[in-house]
């Protein structure tokens, strides 16, 4: 595989390794990003574990109201989300706060185009943390890769209701995007079981899904159809 800094020392060749050795893209299958916007007979937790149980493959925390001068309000809350993902073996990262990361012993950090730089993300993270960037261009991929980004978020592939400014993404964009980089890519936005088998063919290797999961009947056994749809998507490629 092409390195992603150019010439790199043995040192950072070895750091790379070492960051790989604990993320797979394999773990991007079914990931699911929280939202508090459906919880009500359940609680942001018992939502969480029941998209375990159905086979959710990463979760990530992502809390709108969270800034890094109240991170204590959300760190118990954190620190049991962490202890169930590491339950269920699948990794824990945090929307746009690694100070939050850091203190709940989340697996990393997801950063948007509007937070803080990727570069400088990855410098506070050091070397063996998941960085998820943002990625809506084939120029913003390049360089959240070049910047030391693991994975890439890119969408809104099917519009999306979490987020009022995200503007669509074609089919085509997301192949760009996915053709142009040696790092995996995840697609996000409006993703749900009617729509899920549409992502045949992009590159993605996984969904990350919101609503499509959180906003479920039965949690469970919609993150189980979605998992199931979303392999059979990846071996009919």
């Amino acid at each position: 595989k092409a390195c992603k800094h150019g010439f790199t020392s043995g040192h950072e060749q070895t750091q790379e390794r070492e960051r790989n050795m604990k993320f797979d893209k394999s773990q991007l299958l079914i990931y699911a990003v929280t939202d508090r916007s459906w919880t009500g007979s359940m609680s942001l937790y018992e939502q969480t574990e029941a998209a375990l149980k159905g086979g959710a493959t990463m979760v990530q925390l992502r809390e709108k109201g969270l800034r890094d001068d109240n991170v204590e309000e959300y760190l118990e809350e954190a620190k049991k989300m962490r202890a169930l993902t590491e339950k269920y073996n699948v990794p824990l990262l945090i929307d746009d706060n690694i100070k939050l990361a850091g203190l709940c012993g989340a697996d990393g950090v997801h950063v948007g185009q509007n937070d803080m730089d990727a570069g400088l993300a990855r410098k506070l993270l050091g070397p063996n943390k998941i960085l998820g960037v943002t990625a809506k261009t084939v120029e913003q991929a390049l360089k959240a890769q070049s910047q030391g980004a693991d994975y890439l978020g890119s969408g809104a592939v099917f519009g999306t209701s979490t987020k009022k400014d995200a503007r669509p993404m074609t089919m085509e964009q997301l192949q760009a995007i996915c053709a142009s980089v040696s790092i995996p890519v995840v697609a996000i936005g409006g993703i749900c079981l009617d729509n899920i088998e549409k992502l045949k063919g992009s590159g993605a290797v996984g969904a990350a899904i919101v609503s499509g999961i959180f906003a479920a009947q039965d949690i469970e056994a919609t993150t189980r159809e979605l998992r199931e749809k979303m392999e059979r998507n990846l071996l009919e490629k």
